[in-house]
């Protein structure tokens, strides 16, 4: 066994390979197909073989650009990786080109999978990757491509590269406020805080419609295992389907987002459909209204209901609000479950009393994380082993934790983290615009939506049109602004900064309605 014995993400695997192979671990849910534990230690094993041969070594980067409806081919694909030695870079399905080559250039990637609506992106990119020497596709895409079924060993013998618990297993990106992308380091011993091991097997279905490319989906790849239990996965998210899998597979646990529950409990399936199975429903990623939790709530009462917090960078750092605490404690996340504790501090980093409002801090011992090759952004976002959050919260009398806004310049537009540097950086390329502020709007559904003002230079005119066109091509389509004011200043403070609390949509009409609508003129709003 390698050093670290046990603590490898692949271990757990092995493990249930070995005592229940024949057993369904995963199904996609689309497509109807079925990975038994056997099936995916073999095809992972054979993937690792082919990838070893050609040349990835120990601790270089593989990237996973798969879409949805493609997880067998990345599940098998991300456990062959690890059992290379190499590392996981899963990457968004909703890059554009330019994003994705950003990334995979600062990952230094040497391999990517990738097949069907994703190919596309990274085949643009690939020119600007000098490291990637070659792409994998679930598919014929062109000349230079290696067919998923030909990346395979015939021997489909247990192989471990070795690599140590302390060893990197994946980097997770996530977009900095300045633009640039940052790796999180996630290392095999800190990847997740369930312990590997064989467990009672139930066969309960652990149902959720996470982009596996996310930490929430990453999550779901081995803990379901690890409890028993086998992934049923919807790589497309539908209110009415959700509840017609519930009501045909009866999973015990769920995850969703946010803008998951409002679709939901506004289905006019919704109040009928039999959800009685569900014992542990997680809702992350993003704010939620008090009102759609408590509804949701009603509807599952047997089950623990819980609104969780969390981000990548945190790691394995979990809340728990027990049932009997949700009625007590409306608003609460919970408390840390231990190794994992939380402080709020204020401006100058002195600690709050509880019902005091200041920033979160984590500390989750034995499991701390960095960024990529970012020594500057790693030691302004760790100090001295706590973690700066960017979250506004504070503690009650008994640890529970309110989370009540965001000191980072974040929007979660349905579970999507868009940082306002991002889209900012890309208005400031249109040779029209001279000054561009983006923040977060509230929208009913997505939690938020992505809005920007815009100051455009003498005599220039462009219509908001013509700037949310833009943005496309050169954003995901998550990130791309669906509102753009056109002002004649920014609110701005004393020092210069700009004061995003005092932007202002005009009247847009229900839903946003007229979002894109005027010509643009310097100092005419849209």
């Amino acid at each position: 066994m390698t050093d670290g014995a046990g603590r490898l993400l692949t271990d757990q695997l092995r493990l249930m390979a070995a005592a229940l192979g024949d057993e369904v671990a995963a199904t996609d849910l689309d497509a109807g197909a079925d990975l038994t534990f056997a099936d995916w230690e073999r095809r992972s094993n054979r993937m690792a073989r082919w990838l070893v041969a050609r040349g990835v070594a120990p601790g270089e980067r593989v990237a996973l650009h798969l879409p949805p409806a493609e997880s067998t081919a990345f599940l098998v694909s991300y456990a062959a990786v690890h059992k290379a030695g190499a590392v996981a870079v899963p990457t968004s399905t909703r890059l554009v080109a330019r994003e994705l080559a950003e990334i995979l250039d600062h990952a230094g990637a040497v391999v990517a999978v990738t097949g069907g609506a994703t190919a596309a992106a990274l085949l643009e990119a690939r020119p600007k990757l000098p490291t990637l020497h070659t792409v994998v596709a679930t598919g014929p895409i062109g000349a230079g491509v290696v067919l998923f079924d030909d990346a395979a060993d015939p021997d489909d013998g247990e192989i471990q590269v070795p690599v140590g618990a302390d060893d990197i297993a994946d980097l997770m990106y996530t977009s900095g406020t300045t633009g640039r992308p940052k790796g999180v380091v996630v290392r095999h011993r800190s990847a997740s805080m369930l312990p590997n091991g064989v467990p009672r097997w139930t066969g309960a279905g652990w149902l959720h419609a996470s982009p596996l490319f996310t930490f929430a989906g990453i999550s779901s790849v081995y803990n379901p295992m690890k409890l028993g239990m086998r992934i049923l996965y919807l790589p497309r998210f539908d209110a009415d389907r959700w509840l017609g899998f519930v009501e045909s597979h009866r999973p015990t646990a769920v995850f969703l987002v946010p803008a998951m529950v409002e679709l939901l409990v506004g289905s006019p399936r919704f109040d009928g459909a039999d959800l009685s199975s569900i014992t542990m429903c997680s809702v992350g990623s993003a704010p939620i209204g008090p009102a759609t939790l408590q509804r949701l709530r009603e509807r599952l009462p047997e089950a623990s209901v819980s609104n969780a917090w969390g981000m990548t960078e945190a790691g394995p750092a979990y809340c728990l609000l027990p049932k009997e605490q949700q009625a007590a404690r409306p608003g609460s996340v919970g408390k840390p479950l231990p190794p994992t504790e939380f402080r709020i501090v204020d401006d100058e980093g002195q600690e709050l009393a509880p019902g005091e409002v200041g920033e979160l801090l984590v500390r989750n011992p034995g499991r701390e994380r960095e960024y990529f090759n970012a020594p500057a952004a790693t030691a302004a976002t760790w100090r001295d082993g706590w973690l700066l959050s960017g979250d506004d919260a504070y503690l009650d009398a008994d640890g529970y934790l309110y989370v009540v806004g965001r000191r980072k310049d974040v929007i979660i537009r349905g579970g999507n983290n868009v940082h306002a540097g991002d889209v900012e950086a890309v208005l400031y390329e249109h040779p029209a615009v001279s000054q561009a502020a983006v923040t977060g709007v509230p929208h009913a559904v997505l939690g938020e939506d992505v809005a920007a003002w815009v100051v455009l230079h003498p005599h220039a005119e462009v219509d908001a049109g013509t700037l949310i066109a833009f943005c496309a091509e050169r954003l995901s389509d998550y990130k791309v602004p669906r509102h753009v004011t056109f002002v004649d200043e920014l609110p701005r403070n004393a020092t210069g900064k700009v004061v995003k609390r005092d932007l202002r949509l005009p009247d847009a009409g229900p839903n946003g309605a007229g979002a894109a609508r005027g010509a643009g003129r310097r100092g005419r709003g849209s």
